[in-house]
């Protein structure tokens, strides 16, 4: 072990770790970009910060292996991909960063909302397929009659919520925690029963795991869709596909799922009005750095003892 211990990166998608590296100098560190989970579980002895993106995870196991870190922490606001439970139980704080591309993926939820309630998959699916317009679009209210339900009224949520809203839409919300007057308030079942489109903006738990399944779906509008831009595992993608194909409700669009890279085997691939990105809703020409740079005040926090802000475990 090293004098002074490690700034441990996760398996990242970064163009640059300049920021890091920086970082790792002025404390006299070395900085260790692990290439995969293997060699990220390996430098755990000698980290004391470990950064974590979503492409790296921190279970128990990783905490027993930690002698000297002094914070946990994850670039972005989702913590699914680490233990809090075991990180709380030796005692190393994670802190996260909530606020780097609210904005950013506040947009994307619109956008996939819109195209959605609009009925672009399915136009451009017909034209593909050498059709025309057929019935498209004789089942989406005009925008004025749409009822719009956001699940989660964080940050996230909330933004998405007032956006919509300004597009003239019927706007309602439910979150079991958050306290809020801007829009009606409605129960979890209401929104997901009686809304045109439903928006999802909530963290991964044992409470959400699967909270849209084949019984949900089936109890959903036949004119229904689903967005989510939060965690991939509040969905059941089995349950999604087969709903898809099945005509229950009229589209969906992702930009999370429970696992990533997207399989090849995945039945959503090739589900019918359907639209999916590769996780990038968080993305702009600002958002990397914002995250990088909110990372990087956690962790420098931590090195001089500082409390940390966001903290969740």
């Amino acid at each position: 072990m090293s004098a002074r211990g490690t700034l441990l990166i996760a398996p990242h998608q970064f163009p640059h770790l300049e920021r890091e590296q920086k970082l790792a100098e002025e404390f006299g560190m070395k900085l260790v970009a692990a290439a995969d989970q293997q060699a990220f579980t390996a430098g755990m002895a000698d980290a004391e910060v470990v950064m974590v993106t979503p492409y790296g995870k921190v279970t128990e196991a990783e905490f027993a292996l930690m002698t000297r870190c002094k914070a946990v922490v994850r670039y972005g606001i989702g913590y699914d991909n680490i233990d809090v439970k075991a990180a709380a139980k030796v005692g190393v704080p994670v802190s996260i960063v909530p606020d780097a591309s609210s904005e950013e993926v506040a947009a994307h939820a619109l956008a996939m909302g819109v195209a959605l309630a609009r009925r672009l998959p399915h136009g451009q699916a017909s034209i593909q397929n050498n059709g025309w317009a057929g019935t498209i679009a004789y089942d989406t209210p005009k925008f004025a009659n749409l009822e719009v339900g956001i699940v989660g009224m964080g940050r996230i949520g909330r933004l998405t919520a007032k956006w919509w809203a300004a597009l003239g839409v019927k706007v309602k919300a439910y979150d079991p925690f958050a306290k809020f007057d801007d829009y009606p308030q409605a129960s979890l079942q209401d929104i997901l029963e009686q809304s045109d489109v439903v928006s999802l903006h909530l963290p991964l738990n044992a409470d959400t795991r699967d909270m849209i399944n084949a019984d949900v779906l089936k109890r959903m509008r036949k004119n229904a869709v689903i967005v989510n831009v939060s965690r991939g595992g509040l969905i059941d993608e089995v349950d999604l596909a087969h709903a898809l194909r099945a005509g229950e409700i009229a589209g969906a669009a992702l930009d999370v799922f429970a696992k990533e890279p997207l399989p090849q085997d995945n039945p959503l691939r090739g589900a019918p009005n359907l639209i999916i990105t590769p996780h990038i809703a968080w993305r702009s020409t600002t958002s990397i750095g914002a995250l990088q740079d909110g990372a990087i005040d956690r962790a420098r926090r931590a090195l001089t003892g500082e409390q940390l802000p966001d903290v969740v475990s």
